[in-house]
């Protein structure tokens, strides 16, 4: 049996009690390594992101040229990154390889369209349909030759690099990975480069540009970027705990009917949050302490008790800071009173699946009532959860989501493709077991 092929079974939990500290945050992560690496000077990251996302990052900046080296990296990864400015990046031998990674390849993409050499970046099956049109066509307009398969509509992406030059650029959805790649890309342009986004996204390569002395000035939802006059400033920081990968534990808490859980030293960037929005307007008994910001992000611990949730509405401004939080939400959905509707969420098409479809077929399959629309979904909560077979579809948000269900569902649930959790949360299926006095059968992990 491969990875790919493993199965978990999970029991449901008598209760779900203790405290747990996070991997770092994903985004965090691969933002810290792509930044420092352009600096002059050497940088310590602490807590950096364990999975194969983040670990493409790393490889494809050292096929790059960038020194990079990692310690501890199956617990608490520390990684020191020895950056020579952006012109110590030099042509790679072969081709770059993001794996599953949507943000290796979409930022990348943006550096490396204004370096002065031909670069190639693929990845897996997953990723090559994932669409980068919506990458392509802005960089063109910054005198980027940059191509891709299918009419420039998908990975493999090639790119020979050259001068670019600043634009005023209005993305047509919110998406942090697309502006992110634009201020790599505008780092070194001729003139300046202005980004407009419709809502706030996840503002991580904002806040780490600014501490490292780029010329970046936010307003509301305008980023104005002057190209750099001088190189960044290496900067050590300790990745915060992944917000995303809290979800899971948060959601559990909430639903489980005898739960106390303490999550230390999490991330609250205010544009990640929304989970923690959804839930206290669901009824969550969730509480936020010591809270205070480490190398420029908020960070804080959380604490969520066993809740009587009630259904809401979700929508708007709020998907884009919970975008990949909504599948376990939809598991949150399932446990409480009423309705809970999910809409303007029609991105979730485009993930590693196409979560409307797989979270909806899934939840169904244990149970659930569940309706899938074109840019979201409606949950009929109050329904008895049963465990059977379901499979994550290679998806690793749609293997944890089962995991929190099934600790609530009655009898076992055997979970396909379980190992998908190894591209964000390694330690996942772990995690399940400390907080679980019923730690299910997770032999055929492997």
């Amino acid at each position: 049996m491969t990875k790919e092929e493993t199965t978990t079974t999970i029991s449901p939990s008598p209760s779900l009690q203790g405290e747990l500290t996070l991997p770092g945050d994903k985004s965090i992560s691969h933002r810290a390594a792509i930044l420092n690496s352009l600096t002059m000077g050497e940088a310590q990251i602490l807590n950096f992101a364990p999975g194969q996302d983040c670990l493409a990052t790393v490889t494809c900046l050292r096929n790059l040229g960038v020194r990079i080296r990692r310690t501890g990296w199956d617990n608490s990864p520390t990684l020191s990154v020895r950056g020579n400015g952006t012109e110590g990046l030099k042509e790679a031998a072969n081709v770059l390889d993001a794996r599953d990674s949507a943000t290796t390849m979409r930022l990348l993409g943006g550096l490396l369209s204004g370096r002065p050499f031909l670069s190639v970046i693929t990845g897996n099956a997953s990723l090559r349909s994932r669409p980068m049109d919506r990458l392509i066509e802005p960089l063109r307009l910054m005198g980027a030759d940059i191509s891709g398969r299918g009419g420039d509509a998908f990975a493999p992406l090639v790119i020979r690099g050259k001068q670019l030059h600043g634009i005023e650029f209005s993305l047509p959805v919110p998406s942090a990975q697309i502006k992110s790649a634009l201020l790599l890309a505008g780092l070194h342009a001729s003139g300046d480069t202005t980004v407009c986004q419709p809502s706030p996204s996840r503002d991580h390569t904002e806040r780490m540009l600014s501490m490292m002395g780029a010329r970046l000035r936010r307003e509301q939802n305008l980023i104005y970027l002057r190209p750099l006059d001088r190189p960044l400033t290496p900067i050590n920081l300790r990745v915060p705990g992944d917000i995303s990968s809290a979800a899971y534990f948060l959601v559990a808490g909430a639903v489980h009917p005898d739960a106390r859980i303490v999550v230390r030293d999490c991330g609250v960037n205010p544009t990640r949050t929304g989970i923690i929005d959804a839930l206290l307007r669901m009824g969550a008994r969730l509480t936020i302490l010591n809270e205070r910001e480490e190398a420029g992000e908020p960070v804080a611990d959380i604490v969520v008790e066993s809740s009587d949730l009630n259904g809401i509405e979700v929508g708007g401004d709020l998907i884009p800071r919970l975008i990949d939080e909504i599948p376990v939400l939809a598991v949150a959905g399932c446990f409480a009173r009423g309705r809970t509707v999910i809409r303007n969420a029609g991105e979730l098409r485009v993930k590693e699946s196409d979560r409307i479809a797989t979270v909806s077929r899934e939840l169904s399959r244990l149970g659930a009532s569940i309706e899938a629309l074109p840019d979201g979904m409606i949950i009929h909560g109050g329904k008895t959860l049963s465990g059977t077979e379901v499979s994550s579809h290679r998806d690793h948000r749609l293997a944890m989501s089962l995991g929190v269900a099934a600790l609530v569902a009655r009898g076992q649930t055997s979970i396909r493709y379980a190992h998908a959790t190894q591209v964000s949360y390694p330690a996942f299926w772990q995690h399940i077991g400390q907080l679980s006095s019923c730690r299910g059968d997770s032999s055929e992990l492997g």
